[in-house]
């Protein structure tokens, strides 16, 4: 899904529901999927809570998007962006959208800019509601796009966790049976799967998942340190970058026995 910069972006970004830590992250990790040519943050820039903000806003060229909050308890930001979203799909000028927030009450706007053909990148923290990360096509964990130290620490969440040992990794069932069913949908009869296939199958089937979750940053680190499956990187002779392959071990056993 990634490596098309040609995609024309609109990164739409809830300020209210995301940390300006995480900008310079975002935007880099938009361009792994297109170039951004668009990109608002909404919120209320009158007030203090979003102070960090504004260096972040001129810094990477964001146009912020004045919303007041005309009734205490009303999310007024989230309709502005819905609104604004509506707007530019109907333009037809666009590729995919980016949408940064943790709020679920996106879920509904995901899913309509999908049924016009468009693909939708979500971008929240890991209290992000299910139902919203279900609803994008890729969905990526804003913790995964900051360096620990960057990290700001929000009372009464407990701090993020470590990364796991390989011991943890063989352990997790989910992570392992996602895996396994990826190499064997992706592989031939011989049980060697082309790595990218591999990715493209996992993330039709969890758009949450990223190898950085785990502590590591390529799928094909994450593969060759769970010590389960064969990697081979082989030169295709003509001058473009080598291809990774997997292969789980077991299925190296089973063809060797028949």
């Amino acid at each position: 899904m990634a490596g098309d910069n040609s995609a024309k972006l609109a990164v739409l970004i809830d300020a209210d529901n995301a940390q300006a830590a995480i900008v310079d992250g975002l935007l880099a990790e938009v361009a792994k999927y297109g170039t951004a040519h668009v990109k608002r943050a909404y919120g209320d820039w009158t007030g203090t809570s979003l102070r960090s903000w504004k260096d972040q806003l001129l810094a990477q060229s964001i146009q912020p998007i004045q919303q007041f909050s005309y009734t205490v308890g009303k999310n007024a930001t989230d309709s502005a962006m819905i609104i604004d979203a509506m707007d530019l799909l109907y333009s037809g000028r666009f590729d995919g959208f980016c949408i940064v927030s943790s709020d679920s009450d996106f879920t509904r706007l995901a899913s309509r800019i999908r049924e016009s053909g468009l693909t939708v990148y979500g971008f929240g923290e890991r209290k992000t509601p299910k139902p919203f990360v279900a609803a994008c096509d890729k969905f990526i964990y804003t913790e995964n796009l900051v360096e620990p130290a960057e990290a700001v620490p929000v009372i009464g969440e407990p701090a993020a966790a470590p990364a796991p040992s390989v011991s943890q990794l063989r352990g997790d069932s989910t992570l392992m049976n996602l895996i396994r069913a990826a190499v064997e949908a992706a592989s031939g009869d011989d049980g060697w799967a082309p790595l990218a296939g591999v990715g493209q199958i996992i993330t039709k089937q969890r758009s949450d998942f990223d190898p950085r979750t785990y502590g590591y940053a390529k799928l094909g680190s994450l593969v060759g340190a769970i010590g389960l499956f064969e990697v081979e990187r082989r030169d295709t002779g003509d001058g473009k970058p080598a291809v990774i392959w997997v292969r789980d071990r077991r299925r190296r056993y089973k063809t060797s026995a028949d």
